[in-house]
């Protein structure tokens, strides 16, 4: 079983080799503002995927992927050559989707930002629906007490009916 360790620095010496093979070597029209952002190789060190990013549109993107393919060759030529391992991994390059999770990170942070926005707007203008302080207090309730105990003592209570309580 192969090491992670040396599958991780194959992994980041491919990485290395391609982008400069990319600046320095391919001459493709098509080519458009390629970054490679990550490299990744299989356990047996027999596969290797490049993911890259292209800055533009659409059609730059899909410019760029196919100048990618058609140079496989000739990066992985260089790779074999630069590495010097006994099998060169094959490449296969797949276009990176973090900028487009990134950009829909920022649109729903954005959004949320703006609902937190109209939240607090509402609430500055916002009035209680009861009393502002609906708990009631020790100082209510002694005043109760009061009421209750300053009917005359000897006066009989009546409920609403007009039954005594008793």
């Amino acid at each position: 079983m192969t090491d992670t360790a040396r599958a991780r620095k194959l992994a980041d010496r491919i990485r290395v080799v391609v982008a400069e093979t990319l600046q320095r070597r391919i001459k493709d029209p098509r080519l458009g503002y390629v970054t490679i952002t990550d490299t990744r190789v299989t356990g047996d060190l027999r596969e290797a995927t490049v993911f890259y990013t292209v800055y533009g549109d659409d059609e730059e993107r899909a410019a760029s992927a196919a100048a990618l393919e058609s140079a496989k060759g000739v990066l992985r030529s260089e790779v074999g050559r630069q590495t010097g391992v006994r099998f060169t991994p094959s490449l296969a390059f797949v276009a990176d989707a973090l900028p487009d999770n990134a950009r829909a990170i920022e649109d729903l942070l954005s959004r949320a930002r703006a609902a937190d926005e109209e939240v607090r707007k509402t609430a500055t203008d916002a009035q209680y629906a009861g009393d502002a302080d609906p708990y009631r207090k020790p100082a209510d309730d002694e005043d109760a007490d009061d009421a209750e105990d300053s009917a005359e003592p000897g006066a009989a209570r009546h409920d609403e009916d007009g039954s005594s309580p008793t």
